[in-house]
């Protein structure tokens, strides 16, 4: 059973509210930051109703598997995740409400890159393929197909936008923006915790397609921060469903994609609320790839 869909904490947590986005909500604890992940859902650039339960669970517990699983291949920015340990905070009340969406972190300087790694040619990555042979400035063999493993992953990053898309952008404009130091680092770092990911992944019959990461620093030292391999950051395709020069339905909100570009919405205003069979399954596969993933259900 899922447990209720919560849209947001700011009435329940007992710290100043800094940053609300899409799905994250980060409070100041201090000397710490506070993130709560609640069950809204974007697409298109539109924060949707209703939310979805349990996709807050997921998104949160699996971030934390995954930082735990890589904090010896780089460190990253968790303290905690024991809501007891934020004591009046958060209200007793409501702590089994918040009880598995919380993350203590340490306060990073947030580097405005997206690290992108690609293995597959999908996604973005198809369509700038298809009209140049190229994925951010980087030249691919002809004759690849939609969906084709790349011999190599490749790192192709974006520069963070607030509010809208992030925007593509070459290595070389990276370097213009970061300095070549640390542009080598991220390009290095990003690509290893891929191909980490990716063979474990492969261990449980499941494609990671490509992924975004998001590092900071602390006292000048590169950290990992945010979300990582989670469904909302990554593209992950069951292998049984991978196939060439097709859609390949991924393991997220793929049915709320589906549905509202099926739908009569007009694309320039926010869309009436999701059908509830759109929501439950939508609930269905968040937790289906944390159990695959960690081999356990969700709590």
């Amino acid at each position: 059973m899922s447990s209720p869909a919560i849209s947001t904490a700011e009435d329940i947590v007992n710290a100043p509210l800094l940053y609300k986005g899409k799905v994250r909500e980060l409070y100041d604890l201090g000397d710490y930051y506070l993130i709560v992940v609640t069950d809204r859902i974007s697409a298109f650039d539109y924060v949707l109703d209703p939310a979805v339960p349990d996709k807050g669970n997921v998104l949160n517990q699996l971030s934390s598997f995954w930082f735990e699983k890589t904090k010896d291949l780089i460190e990253n920015h968790v303290i905690h995740t024991n809501i007891e340990q934020l004591g009046s905070v958060i209200n007793e009340e409501h702590k089994p409400i918040l009880k598995n969406r919380v993350m203590v972190t340490r306060k990073a300087q947030r580097i405005d890159i997206e690290c992108v790694v690609r293995g597959y040619v999908t996604g973005g990555g198809w369509r700038q393929y298809v009209q140049n042979g190229e994925i951010n400035g980087i030249n691919l063999p002809k004759g690849l197909r939609k969906n084709d493993k790349l011999r190599e992953p490749i790192f192709t990053p974006a520069a963070k936008n607030d509010v809208g898309h992030d925007e593509d952008i070459s290595f070389e404009a990276m370097v213009d923006m970061v300095g070549n130091d640390l542009a080598e680092q991220l390009r290095s770092r990003s690509l290893e915790m891929y191909k980490f990911a990716r063979d474990y992944c492969e261990e449980r019959n499941i494609i990671l397609a490509d992924c975004k990461l998001e590092f900071g620093l602390v006292d000048g030292k590169l950290i990992l921060i945010d979300e990582i391999f989670t469904p909302d950051a990554s593209r992950f395709w069951a292998r049984e469903n991978y196939a060439l020069d097709i859609e390949i339905d991924s393991m997220d909100k793929e049915p709320v994609r589906t549905y509202l570009l099926g739908s009569d919405w007009d694309k320039n205003s926010k869309p009436d609320p999701l059908p509830l069979a759109v929501v439950e399954e939508t609930t269905r596969r968040y937790r289906d790839i944390f159990k695959r993933l960690t081999k356990q259900e969700i709590s």
